[in-house]
């Protein structure tokens, strides 16, 4: 099992100090796929990277469409083919395709045709990512931020559907708690779970709240033999060594106990 952080690559000795494998990174501040080579920077922030950037998140941004009138594929893909060749230059291995912003179903707009538009999406961003070994995870989202692809259970007809080793589900203990989905839609998922984010339920960073119990959670992961990536995904993460340590210490006791 390794364990991560959502953060930035200027964080990442100090989250070395304090013991984390990985960090994961935002799409739209590190890759920038909207940006010509030119301008873009990330090789160069990259060398203050003290481990691994595994994982990024927040594929595309809430303007350009994947869901609605406004979709255009073509767009679309020449955006994810600078993403994913940046991604392969700097080590990614998952992209995150959360982009609750990006995938809402527009009022008024067939849900099937919404289905339609993120399946197209999600061959041709596999299929690309896959020629470069990385993996994309499509992320369940609160029914508060998005309004498709809201539990586990439904990411798993799109992951099933597109039956592509390099397609698969991610599982956030965020959204999961949130959406009040039992655990037991979790179990089946779990041999197609790739990447897992993590925070209490209030969004702060694990054990603050002191109100989330993640061991049935993780439980059920770990009888699913998942020993993949966790990322804690929260706000009001402390970048000091300290806290960083108290929070994977706390982990991985939940791991353990679980």
């Amino acid at each position: 099992m390794q364990f991560g952080v959502c953060t930035s690559i200027e964080k990442s000795p100090v989250m070395k100090e304090a013991g984390w494998d990985f960090i994961e990174e935002h799409v739209q501040n590190l890759l920038q796929g909207h940006l010509p080579e030119s301008e873009w920077k990330g090789m160069e922030r990259l060398r203050a990277a003290a481990l691994p950037v595994y994982a990024a998140n927040c594929l595309v941004p809430g303007a350009m469409k994947i869901v609605g009138p406004e979709a255009d594929l073509r767009r679309l893909e020449d955006y994810m083919r600078v993403v994913v060749e940046r991604a392969a230059r700097v080590g990614i291995k998952v992209l995150v395709f959360g982009s609750g912003g990006a995938r809402k179903v527009p009022e008024g707009w067939d849900g099937q045709k919404a289905r339609r538009q993120i399946m197209d999406f999600a061959r041709m961003a596999t299929q690309l990512a896959s020629a470069r070994g990385i993996t994309l995870v499509l992320e369940p989202l609160s029914r508060k931020e998005c309004n498709i692809v809201t539990s586990v259970a439904e990411a798993m007809t799109y992951v099933k559907e597109i039956g592509q080793p390099g397609f698969a589900c991610l599982v956030d203990s965020y959204h999961f708690w949130r959406n009040n989905e039992p655990l037991e839609e979790l179990r089946p998922a779990v041999p197609w779970i790739r990447h897992v984010h993590v925070s209490d339920a209030d969004r702060t960073p694990p054990g603050n709240s002191g109100t989330s119990d993640y061991r049935p959670f993780f439980r059920v992961l770990k009888e699913g033999g998942y020993d993949g990536p966790l990322s804690v995904e929260a706000s009001g993460f402390n970048a000091e060594v300290g806290f960083a340590r108290k929070v994977l210490d706390y982990l991985r006791k939940e791991w353990e106990q679980a």
